[in-house]
C-alpha cells in the first residue's frame, strides 16, 4: 500500500488543495497556539514553519511538492522540518541515512497513517486486520509459483486484447490514439482479467476506475468540491457493485476469490470485502499503465533508445518467428534484456515519485551516515522523498533531468548498480517500489506486465508519433507522492498491426 498507493503523508495536506480549505477542517484554538509557539530545540533539524499559522507551507506543498521540497533542500540541506497543514514533518533526503528510519520499526510506524489514508480515500476501515498477516498472504500470491501463473495469464490477456481482438487495430489501416489512454486501458483491462476473471464488465470497471482515479488526490486531501464529491461517491458505489459477488464469478478460483476468502476468515463482512477489493484494484492497477506510457513515450521521442531496444528484442529466442502467433511472453523473465531493464530503471527514476512516511512513536535520535545526530519529537512525521534524492540528485545521476536509456548499463552491457554520493556507494540509488517492510509486494508482477506489454507492442505493431517533432507532456505536479506520475496532457500516436510474419520489430 505504501509504495504505489499510500505514498503521501497521511493527514498532510488533508485540508489543502488548489488554495482552499476542505469542508471537514477542524483545528482547536489550543492546537493553533501549540503550533504557533513551537520552536527548534537543540540538536533538532532546521525548522521552517512558513508564514501562515497552522497552514505553514501547505499551499506550496499541495501545488508542487517536488518543487517545494527542492527549495527547502537548497535552503536547509538534506534534513529539515516543515509545518504543513498542522503537522510537523521532518523530510530526510540523504539516501545513505534512509535505513535509520526504514530499519527502526519501533520508533517509526506506518499503520496509523495507512489506516487514515485508506479510510479517507476508500471509505474503508479495517479495525481487526493484521497487516503482517495480510502482507504474508500477498507475498504468497504474488511470488513464486503464483507469480508465474499470474504472469502467464497476463500475457494471454494482453495478446488477446491487442492482437486477437480485431476491434483494437488492423493491418490495413492506421489507428490514431492518445498514448496514455491506450496504455492505461490495455494494461488495466489485462490486469483486471488476470486478477478478477470477469470479462463482460471489464470495460465498465475501467471507465469508473478512471473517474475515481482522477479525483483520488483530492479524496486523499479531503478537498473535493461539491460536484466532485458526488462524482467520486457515485464512482465508488458503482465500483463496489461491480466488484461484488453479484457481478463476479463466484465459482472461479481467481485471485479475487482467494482474497475474498482471506477477508472472510479475518471476520470482514461483504460490504468491507467489496471496499477492500476496490483498494486492491487501485493498488494493483494504478501504476502499470502510466509506467508503460512513459517508457513508450521516451522511446518514441528518443530514436536511438528505440533502436537499441528493438535490436535487443530481435535477439530474443522466445520472440523469434512469432509475430502473428502468440509469443511466449511469460518466459521473458528468464531472458537477458539489459537494455530494456536499463530503460525501465531510467523511466522509473524520472517518473516514480513515492513518498515513504512514518509517524514518530517515541523521541528518537536519528544518526546520519556522516555522523550528524538529530532529535525527532514524538508525534511528528518523517518523510523520505526518493524522487528528489537519490533519483534526481545530480551528485548521484549526472544531468538528472535528461532521459538516458543507457544510464544503468556498464560498458560491457550489463546492468550498472554502483552509484555513489559523498564517496559512499549507495544501497538506494532509485526507489520506485519503496523500501523496508512496506515495499511493494507486487513489484515483480508489475515489472513483468510492463515488459510483456512493451515487447508485445513492439513486435506486433507499427507504432509512431502522429507528429514527428512531438514532445512528451510535462508531469501533473498534483500526483507527486501517489506512485507513478501521470502526464499533464498526452502524446498522439498511430499504430497498426504488422503484416510480416517475422518477429523483427
Amino acid at each position: 500500500m505504501e509504495n504505489l498507493s499510500a505514498s503521501i503523508i497521511a493527514d498532510l495536506l488533508i485540508k489543502v488543495s488548489d488554495g482552499v480549505i476542505g469542508s471537514d477542517c477542524t483545528c482547536s484554538r489550543h492546537t493553533l497556539q501549540l503550533i504557533s509557539i513551537k520552536e527548534r530545540r537543540k540538536n533538532e533539524p532546521p525548522l521552517d514553519k512558513g508564514h501562515i499559522p497552522w497552514l505553514g507551507h501547505a499551499l506550496e506543498f499541495g501545488k508542487d511538492a517536488a518543487k517545494f521540497l527542492a527549495r527547502m533542500k537548497e535552503k536547509h540541506g538534506d534534513i529539515f522540518t516543515v509545518c504543513v497543514a498542522g503537522h510537523y514533518v521532518t523530510v530526510l533526503l540523504d539516501p545513505s541515512s534512509f535505513d535509520g528510519v526504514l530499519g527502526d520499526t519501533v520508533s517509526f510506524d506506518f499503520s496509523r497513517i495507512r489506516g487514515q489514508l485508506v479510510k479517507r480515500i476508500f471509505s474503508l476501515q479495517l479495525p481487526n486486520s493484521d497487516p503482517a498477516l495480510e502482507r504474508a498472504w500477498m507475498e504468497t500470491h504474488f511470488q513464486g509459483v503464483s507469480l508465474r501463473k499470474l504472469s502467464s495469464s497476463m500475457s494471454s490477456h494482453l495478446y488477446n486484447l491487442l492482437v486477437t481482438n480485431r476491434n483494437s487495430c488492423s493491418s490495413s489501416m492506421w489507428t490514431e490514439d492518445e498514448l496514455f489512454g491506450f496504455c492505461y486501458s490495455l494494461l488495466f483491462r489485462a490486469g483486471y482479467l488476470t486478477l478478477f476473471e470477469k470479462e463482460d464488465n471489464a470495460a465498465a470497471v475501467y471507465r469508473e476506475f478512471r473517474k475515481f482515479d482522477e479525483l483520488l488526490t483530492k479524496l486523499a486531501r479531503s478537498t473535493l468540491k461539491r460536484e466532485e464529491g458526488k462524482i467520486a461517491r457515485a464512482s465508488q458505489e458503482q465500483l463496489w457493485e461491480l466488484l461484488s459477488p453479484r457481478c463476479l464469478n463466484e465459482d472461479s478460483d481467481s485471485w479475487q476469490q482467494s482474497y475474498r476468502r482471506f477477508l472472510r476468515e479475518q471476520g470482514m463482512d461483504a460490504d468491507v470485502q467489496n471496499k477492500a477489493l476496490l483498494l486492491q484494484l487501485w493498488t494493483t492497477q494504478c501504476n502499470a499503465g502510466p509506467a508503460a506510457f512513459w517508457i513508450l513515450g521516451f522511446l518514441l521521442t528518443h530514436p536511438e533508445a528505440m533502436e537499441a531496444v528493438k535490436l535487443e528484442i530481435r535477439g530474443l529466442s522466445t520472440l523469434q518467428n512469432t509475430s502473428l502467433q502468440r509469443p511466449a511472453l511469460n518466459q521473458l523473465e528468464a531472458q537477458h534484456t539489459p537494455v530494456f531493464d536499463s530503460v525501465l530503471k531510467e523511466t522509473l527514476r524520472l517518473t516514480a515519485a513515492v513518498m515513504i512516511n512514518r509517524e514518530v512513536m517515541q523521541e528518537k535520535v536519528l544518526r546520519m551516515a556522516d555522523g550528524r545526530e538529530y532529535l525527532l519529537r514524538r508525534g511528528d512525521r518523517v518523510c523520505l522523498f526518493p524522487f528528489l534524492s537519490p533519483q534526481m540528485d545530480p551528485e548521484i545521476h549526472q544531468e538528472p533531468q535528461m532521459f538516458k536509456y543507457d544510464r544503468f548499463l556498464t560498458p560491457s552491457r550489463t546492468l550498472k548498480d554502483d552509484f555513489y554520493k559523498d564517496g559512499r556507494r549507495l544501497k538506494y540509488y532509485i526507489m520506485p517500489w519503496g523500501a523496508g517492510r512496506n515495499s511493494c509486494v507486487g513489484r515483480e508482477f508489475a515489472a513483468a506486465a510492463i515488459r510483456q506489454f512493451v515487447f508485445l507492442l513492439l513486435t506486433h505493431l507499427d507504432l509512431e508519433l502522429c507528429h514527428p517533432d512531438a514532445k512528451l507532456p510535462p508531469v501533473n505536479p498534483k500526483r507527486y507522492g501517489f506512485g507513478m506520475l501521470q502526464p499533464d496532457g498526452d502524446l498522439q500516436v498511430r499504430y497498426r498491426l504488422k503484416t510480416t510474419r517475422s518477429a523483427d520489430p
